[in-house]
């Protein structure tokens, strides 16, 4: 498969408001693409769009509120987005959400609405624009799924579920897609600082009190730029590269856990990674104090209390 060609094609980006998504609308744009921006967070969102078009006057975008958590709400924009764009050579699923706490510590709706969001709006998105993406000869896909797509800690059960999910459906399509030309990329980014650990919800059962501490600790661990990110997702992409690791956080634990699949758990244990993984191991079960959810519409980072725009 020849290399890919950004220049003068649409790219859908989901969870283009900040941090991974931001940064990818901006690398495409420099790069010559025209622009489909979804996210639910609108002044983050208008702001990322006038600045493009400040710096890219002579790129084509267009943006979309949408909050990914509503099924209904999502097929309206992908329907208004094929038919507005019948060709898209570039769709990234970016957009993203976290939950804290033990599996026993969050309910099952909590526990859906990290799946819906990460997840089904994945596979709904794919499926609805596949067509623009096969009308369009040497398309490419991306799904960002996350380091917890490669390992599992404690405490992000949920989480590492939608992020196992995407990487598997990743991989099938790559499979499946071969012969219409179009490349499939799985991301797995590892600490990168963007708004995640700060717009997560945290889970009924858990002490917010004990989860703050655990996110600090968390919050330490997130050192890379989005925008460096992006520029490693986007090369990969150019090379049609099937699986990009974004940063030796990602890289050294997916060797550990091809080196010891059923064992790397025990380094959880240790140091800053307990903090990390499971910021509410000795939290309380009785419901903790909720922040008030934010206001906006918009995808994975999509809620109340999380951004459509936050990936991880």
């Amino acid at each position: 498969m020849r290399s890919f060609d950004f220049t003068s094609g649409t790219a859908v980006v989901t969870g283009a408001a900040s941090g991974i998504g931001e940064a990818l609308a901006h690398g495409l744009a420099r790069r010559g693409s025209d622009l489909v921006l979804l996210d639910r967070d609108a002044d983050r969102l208008a702001a990322v769009v006038a600045a493009i078009r400040a710096a890219h006057p002579d790129r084509q975008l267009t943006s979309y509120l949408v909050d990914l958590a509503d099924a209904a709400a999502t097929a309206r924009v992908a329907a208004e987005i094929r038919q507005r764009h019948p060709v898209i050579r570039l769709l990234v699923n970016n957009a993203g959400v976290a939950l804290g706490g033990r599996f026993d510590q969050v309910t099952l709706d909590e526990f859906t609405w990290v799946i819906e969001i990460n997840f089904r709006a994945v596979v709904q998105l794919t499926h609805a624009l596949l067509p623009a993406l096969k009308a369009e000869p040497g398309a490419h896909l991306v799904n960002v799924s996350s380091l917890f797509g490669l390992i599992a800690p404690p405490g992000q059960a949920a989480y590492a579920a939608s992020k196992y999910a995407v990487r598997g459906f990743t991989e099938a399509l790559r499979h499946e897609l071969v012969d219409d030309g179009i490349g499939v990329t799985s991301v797995h980014p590892g600490g990168i600082r963007t708004r995640i650990a700060r717009s997560a919800r945290i889970g009924s059962g858990v002490s917010v009190e004990e989860y703050e501490a655990g996110r600090e600790r968390f919050e330490k661990l997130l050192s890379m730029d989005p925008a460096k990110a992006a520029e490693i997702i986007l090369r990969g992409v150019g090379r049609r590269r099937g699986r990009v690791l974004v940063g030796w956080s990602a890289k050294l634990p997916d060797l550990l856990a091809r080196i010891a699949p059923a064992s790397y758990g025990r380094l959880f244990a240790l140091g800053p990674g307990r903090a990390a993984a499971d910021p509410a191991r000795r939290a309380t079960t009785v419901p903790a104090q909720r922040p008030p959810d934010d206001p906006d519409p918009a995808a994975p980072g999509d809620r109340p209390a999380e951004r459509a725009g936050d990936p991880a």
